[in-house]
């Protein structure tokens, strides 16, 4: 079943995700919710406070996407279609020191049809589980590193419009705000 996907002005895609600490069945069903719920809408990741949890878990999956990017999980490089769509549990993400930027334009499910530019480290490396409690390590570049960046951003309370240098972000002001009036007025998305 897919989760309605709530848009900005949404008071929850402002909170912190709690640290998972049950690996149980229950976070496996809104895994695989989640997981439906990014397809649906078409998007890349997917993070739990767009679907109203605020909790320390979100969804990536970069199959057939037509962008440059390299990987090596748990010190391997598996083909894509063995890990994903990837589940990403209480992540810890660092970017090394020196490490390039990139600005790219982004977009965000939580802000239908709004993108900007945003500036990102171009390589991470990150520690987290899987929906079962499976530590791992990812280090990633490109589209990788910055949809990981994007959705654990959202774990933290921060959006991609927080990232905007201030030219970008006036350029959708007026979008912005269209889309919080629509939300304060209940006009957001339904349960599908």
């Amino acid at each position: 079943m897919s989760l309605a996907i709530v848009h900005f002005n949404d008071p929850v895609l402002r909170k912190k995700g709690e640290k998972i600490t049950a690996f149980d069945g229950s976070l496996a069903r809104f895994a695989q919710q989640m997981i439906e719920s990014m397809h649906d809408a078409r998007g890349v990741g997917l993070a739990a406070q767009q679907v109203g949890r605020a909790v320390q878990v979100c969804v990536v999956d970069l199959r057939g996407v037509e962008a440059e990017f390299d990987w090596r999980l748990d010190g391997a490089k598996p083909p894509l279609e063995l890990f994903m769509p990837m589940v990403v549990v209480n992540p810890k993400v660092t970017v090394a020191r020196k490490t390039p930027t990139v600005v790219s334009e982004e977009g965000c499910l939580s802000f239908p049809e709004i993108r900007g530019d945003v500036e990102r480290a171009a390589a991470i490396s990150a520690e987290f589980q899987d929906q079962g409690g499976l530590p791992h390590t990812l280090a990633c570049t490109g589209l990788f590193a910055r949809c990981m960046l994007h959705e654990v951003d959202h774990l933290n309370g921060v959006l991609f419009i927080d990232r905007m240098e201030k030219p970008a972000r006036d350029a959708i002001k007026a979008a912005l705000k269209a889309l919080a009036k629509e939300t304060k007025l209940g006009g957001g998305p339904k349960a599908q």
